[in-house]
């Protein structure tokens, strides 16, 4: 861990960072802040597309988390990170609830009689920049979902209590996320088989 200059002392110990943040301390909030931002940034533009936006909601999270830091009780490596990153997707969903109208498409009998789970492309050997890029390119329910379900491992009981939908509705989405997701995979393979010939 980078080590951060907070009240004169070298420290490189997140858990006084923490400790020294949550007292007040705008220097160990600074050092907090440049720690972790990177990563919350890219956690929220998965669900925002405007930049803007993602500052926006990227200020009311450090907000919500230097006014909840008292409350935090620090675990260990990681812990902090995580106990962040929920606060800034709480406040993207917020936000999102608030400024997007989801568009749910309940599937169709034959999608039905498949399952939810046909679709799970092989993304080897494409780099994660494109991977990202599709993501980010999928309407925003199924985006939304997808990140919850994929990478942030919530349930579909969790996600239809977060989007007020129904689990269904939840999986439905997801399957459809999938299936677009598939098809994108394999024309950007076709485009780079026939790049190489």
């Amino acid at each position: 861990m980078q080590t951060s200059m907070i009240s004169g002392a070298a420290i490189d110990d997140e858990a006084q960072i923490v400790d020294d943040a949550s007292k007040g301390n705008i220097a160990a909030q600074k050092a907090l802040y440049s720690l972790h931002i990177r990563y919350l940034a890219g956690v929220c533009s998965r669900y925002i597309l405007n930049t803007e936006d993602v500052k926006d909601v990227l200020q009311e999270s450090f907000l919500k988390i230097f006014s909840s830091l008292p409350s935090f009780t620090y675990r260990g490596k990681g812990s902090t990170r995580g106990w962040m990153c929920r606060i800034v997707i709480n406040e993207t969903l917020k936000f999102l609830r608030k400024t997007t109208m989801f568009e749910f498409t309940e599937l169709t009998e034959a999608e039905s009689s498949r399952g939810y789970d046909d679709y799970e492309p092989d993304i080897n050997e494409i780099p994660t920049s494109a991977i990202h890029e599709m993501i980010r390119e999928l309407p925003s329910g199924y985006r939304t979902i997808f990140n919850l379900y994929v990478i942030e491992n919530k349930s579909h009981k969790e996600i239809a209590a977060l989007l007020n939908i129904k689990e269904s509705t939840s999986a439905s989405q997801l399957h459809r996320a999938k299936a677009i997701l598939a098809s994108r995979i394999k024309e950007y393979r076709s485009t780079l088989e026939k790049a190489t010939l």
